[in-house]
């Protein structure tokens, strides 16, 4: 069967992104051929494993992280402008995929990141890998900012979340997108807080800043969970945007209501979901040009 080229494109979402695994591993089920990915944050991160060919590794070193062993990768630090260093994940990484050049990757591999001086948009398609990871998470206010020339680089979900346009493009291929970043808020809060599923709120990392970030109806929001809301509708719309701007041809939205950006320990169920529902997209799919028949097939399900 030949296979059918795709160039992908990876959202941010923090642990939500494990998603991405699923979903790379359910398009290369269903005969697809990935020719070029991009990435934001956490897609920048799954997104560039797999373009050096690794990705089945440091997915299998993922699930096999237990809560102790999540802490024991968060390097706080008491500077006045992040929570985490950022080394530690970053060396563990390392051990599994040694550092490369971007350009020599197998695959055409690009990671954006926002540049907090003058606010523009950051696009690394050559140097570290690494470096160009490390930029792309910098959550602001979690991860201590990468600096580089002139620059003040933190997440690029600030500036484009879902990079469609950043992908290397060859001709008669797919754009795809998997996109983690759509939100229900008020699902989210009755998931975490309703009965027992108040347990979904207590994995590690995330207890140590659950107090701090957590919010319930009813109740005034910190500042923190004021600005991490804020932040969050901020980047959901850029996403809408980019999806109009760019017109993939098919968007995998992720309903990730469940887990939250630091459900590191549930990697598992995560990247069970984002491979059911690119399968599910896969099968809704409509060709530009199929045939009526086959339209009416895919539509069944048949």
């Amino acid at each position: 069967m030949k296979k059918k080229n795709v160039a992908l494109v990876l959202s941010s979402g923090g642990a939500r992104g494990l998603a991405h695994i699923g979903a790379i591993e359910e398009l290369e089920r269903a005969h697809y051929a990935i020719t070029s990915i991009a990435g934001c944050s956490m897609g920048a991160l799954v997104g560039g494993m797999y373009a050096a060919g690794k990705l089945g590794e440091v997915k299998r070193w993922m699930m096999g992280l237990d809560r102790k062993q999540i802490l024991s990768l968060v390097d706080f630090s008491f500077s006045l402008n992040h929570l985490v260093k950022g080394v530690k994940v970053i060396d563990a990484l390392k051990q599994i995929v040694p550092d490369v050049n971007i350009e020599d990757l197998p695959i055409p591999y690009a990671a954006v990141a926002t540049d907090w001086n003058s606010g523009r948009e950051v696009v690394f398609r050559s140097g570290s890998l690494y470096e160009a990871i490390r930029s792309s998470i910098s959550i602001p206010l979690f991860f201590n900012p990468v600096r580089k020339q002139d620059m003040l680089l933190v997440d690029g979900a600030l500036v484009n979340a879902l990079p469609l346009n950043r992908v290397e493009r060859t001709k008669g291929d797919m754009l795809v997108g998997v996109n983690v970043c759509a939100r229900n808020y008020r699902e989210e809060q009755f998931l975490r807080y309703a009965g027992e599923k108040k347990l979904l709120g207590k994995s590690l990392p995330a207890s140590i800043v659950q107090r701090i970030m957590s919010y319930q109806e009813g109740m005034a929001p910190s500042y923190l969970s004021l600005l991490a809301r804020s932040i969050a509708i901020m980047v959901e719309q850029n996403t809408r945007q980019q999806i109009a701007l760019c017109k993939p041809h098919l968007v995998v939205e992720a309903s990730m209501e469940r887990y939250g950006e630091f459900d590191y320990d549930k990697a598992a169920p995560i990247c069970a979901m984002g491979a059911e529902q690119m399968r599910k997209a896969l099968a809704a799919y409509q060709p530009p040009h199929a045939s009526l028949w086959q339209r009416l097939k895919n539509t069944l399900g048949a």
